[in-house]
């Protein structure tokens, strides 16, 4: 491995996904998965998420996109977060959805729909108790 840029990768990462989400799982993978844990930050997020042809915002749309049509419902979910860390607007996700529909078909959409509206439910709840504990 890499340590440099898993590094780096682990940086990115959090920066994206949020360091709750990538530390927990890092912290919960096993024997069995810790590979694929360290391929993953190391690869993808320390190489091409890193890479300077694209920037961070770009890439969060692309991949919303890609995993529509590999309707990855679970994935969707964490990297809509990642988009919205990254600066795509809800406005701009649902073009990319519609979008999708278009090329991916209206039932892959269809779930990321469902799955954004979710995100977004969680996300305006969270954003209330915050400003309740303010």
């Amino acid at each position: 491995m890499n340590q440099e840029l898993f590094d780096q990768g682990l940086q990115t990462r959090r920066e994206v996904l949020g360091s709750d989400y990538v530390d927990n799982a890092i912290k919960n993978a096993d024997a069995f998965s810790l590979p694929l844990q360290e391929l993953v930050t190391q690869y993808a997020w320390g190489d091409v998420w890193n890479r300077p042809g694209l920037p961070r915002r770009e890439r969060s749309m692309l991949v919303l996109a890609m995993l529509t049509a590999l309707n990855r419902p679970h994935e969707i979910k964490l990297h809509l977060r990642g988009a919205l860390n990254n600066g795509v607007t809800r406005d701009e996700i649902r073009e990319i959805f519609l979008q999708a529909a278009i090329y991916c078909g209206a039932p892959a959409a269809m779930d990321s729909f469902r799955v954004a509206r979710e995100v977004f439910a969680a996300l305006d709840a969270e954003a209330d108790a915050a400003a309740v504990a303010r």
